[in-house]
């Protein structure tokens, strides 16, 4: 995120059952070379970068910035969870002073189906609620990706709109956390 306002970054490891939540680590260089190689991880995603070129300008510690979550399963980074504010340029906005917290989410294909990106994406906004009350949180995903909306579905994100974006049909959501009643 480039501004986390009074937020405290890194925040300490969230642990959830099966996994952590926390800074990135040296040790995690192959595993965000894997992610961005990788043609899966992005097919919706602008698609892989090429793998020398990856090798070459990663820095040591990648990933070390306010707003990026590893997500640590029995001690190795199966993916990331990231906030970042939405560009005011871009479509999709639920503020009329744009920027709003927008989730984003990436695992290596050895992770995927077995729940841990809905784990981790739940834990990273419950966090999320309370480091920023009342923020809402924007996700934005191709309606090709049905993967991507399956999840969003999950995780209670709710569709503001639907426009074409980098030459495809894009969805927009909006996650509102949960307040308590005042009556």
């Amino acid at each position: 995120m480039t501004d986390l306002g009074p937020v405290a970054w890194p925040p300490a490891p969230i642990k959830t059952e099966r996994l952590v939540l926390r800074e990135s680590e040296a040790r995690d260089r192959a595993a965000f070379v894997e992610l961005f190689a990788s043609p899966e991880v992005y097919a919706y995603l602008g698609g892989p970068r090429p793998r020398d070129e990856l090798e070459r300008a990663m820095p040591e510690v990648p990933g070390r910035r306010p707003g990026l979550f590893v997500i640590d399963l029995d001690g190795a980074m199966i993916g990331m969870v990231t906030f970042d504010r939405r560009d005011a340029a871009r479509p999709g906005h639920v503020r009329a002073d744009a920027g709003e917290a927008e989730l984003g989410y990436t695992f290596l294909p050895e992770a995927w189906g077995r729940g841990y990106a809905a784990e981790a994406c739940a834990a990273a906004l419950d966090w999320c609620a309370d480091a920023l009350p009342g923020e809402p949180v924007v996700l934005c995903t191709q309606t090709a990706n049905a993967r991507s909306m399956r999840l969003a579905a999950k995780l209670g994100f709710t569709e503001v709109e639907r426009f074409e974006e980098f030459g495809v049909e894009q969805w927009f959501g909006v996650w509102a956390p949960a307040t308590p009643s005042s009556g």
